[in-house]
């Protein structure tokens, strides 16, 4: 049986300061899900090292195991804390656990929620035309159902 704590361990211990998990899981099959991210990005490079380290620690006479160790993609939902101080100043798409969709600029981030500044056109009364209305919300992260980077080119 493989230890899960054991390996967590493994992986804690291979992590630098600015690197953490995102994700960690052991399906029933002995599958090793492993998620990680950076202040500054993973490297291919630093996956296989976190990925020998954990294959040598198991004995593969006494367990069959699969094993995937990846870098969080941009796509990807945020899913903890760390991930959410990293992209404070960028662009984010956040659905609401009620389905509203939000987007606007992740501004700040603490460790019961974040703060998102969204901006839209709206009729003023007194003007003509429509008025850019800034809004800053604040947001529970069990509120939150995605939260995702808008990507640009």
């Amino acid at each position: 049986m493989i230890d899960k704590n054991k390996i967590r361990q493994l992986i804690e211990d291979k992590l630098s300061e600015d690197q953490f998990i995102v994700s960690f899981d052991i399906n029933p099959g002995n599958q090793i899900m492993v998620t990680l991210d950076s202040m500054h990005g993973i490297t291919i490079d630093h996956c296989v090292e976190i990925s020998r380290t954990v294959e040598g620690s198991i004995d593969r006479e006494e367990d069959d195991f699969e094993l995937q160790v990846s870098s969080s993609g941009l796509g990807q939902p945020l899913k903890v804390y760390r991930q959410f101080v990293k992209n404070i100043g960028q662009e984010m798409e956040v659905v609401l656990a009620n389905g509203e969709k939000l987007e606007g600029v992740l501004k700040t981030a603490d460790q019961e929620g974040f703060e998102l500044e969204t901006s839209k056109r709206e009729k003023v009364e007194g003007h003509k035309k429509k008025q850019l209305i800034t809004s800053l919300h604040r947001i529970a992260f069990d509120e939150a159902k995605t939260v995702k980077n808008i990507i640009k080119f």
